[in-house]
C-alpha cells in the first residue's frame, strides 16, 4: 500500500461508499516507511476533498430543491440559525454515516465554503492523528 493509496482510500470513505481509511493509515503508520505528518496530512486532505464532493452534491440539490420551497415560515428561523451556527458541526463530518449527512446539509443550506472546508479539515485532522499516534 502506497501514500497514493491512502490518499484514494481517505477520499473514497469521505464520499457515499464506505471505505476503511483508518485501517489504511493505521498499516501505514506501523510499517513506518512513511513520515507519520505525511500520512496524516494526505488521510486529511484525501478525506476532506471527499467531503466537500458530498458538499457539492449538496450544492447542487438546492439549486432544484431550495431550502425555503420545502420548508413552511415558521421553520425558516431554524435553518437560519443552522446556517449561522451550522458550519461548525462539520467538525464532526468524521463521524461514520453522520458525517456525510453533515456535508449534504452544508451544501444544500450554502453554508460558506471556505469556513466549511476549515472545519471539515479541523475535524479530519484531528481523528487521523488520533488514529496514528495509536499506531506509532
Amino acid at each position: 500500500m502506497s501514500v497514493w493509496g491512502l490518499f484514494v482510500s481517505s477520499f473514497i470513505a469521505s464520499t457515499i461508499f464506505p471505505g476503511g481509511s483508518e485501517a489504511v493509515l493505521a498499516y501505514l503508520v506501523a510499517e513506518g516507511d512513511s513520515p507519520v505528518v505525511e500520512l496524516v496530512a494526505v488521510a486529511s486532505v484525501g478525506n476532506t476533498l471527499g467531503a466537500l464532493t458530498t458538499w457539492f452534491l449538496g450544492f447542487l440539490t438546492a439549486k432544484k430543491y431550495p431550502v425555503q420551497q420545502l420548508l413552511p415560515g415558521k421553520k425558516q428561523k431554524a435553518i437560519a440559525s443552522v446556517q449561522r451556527w451550522g458550519r461548525w458541526a462539520l467538525l464532526f463530518s468524521w463521524l461514520p454515516i453522520v458525517g456525510d449527512g453533515l456535508c449534504f446539509a452544508a451544501g444544500w443550506l450554502r453554508l460558506p465554503l471556505w469556513t466549511s472546508s476549515l472545519a471539515i479539515l479541523i475535524g479530519k485532522t484531528a481523528r487521523y492523528a488520533a488514529i496514528a499516534v495509536m499506531f506509532v
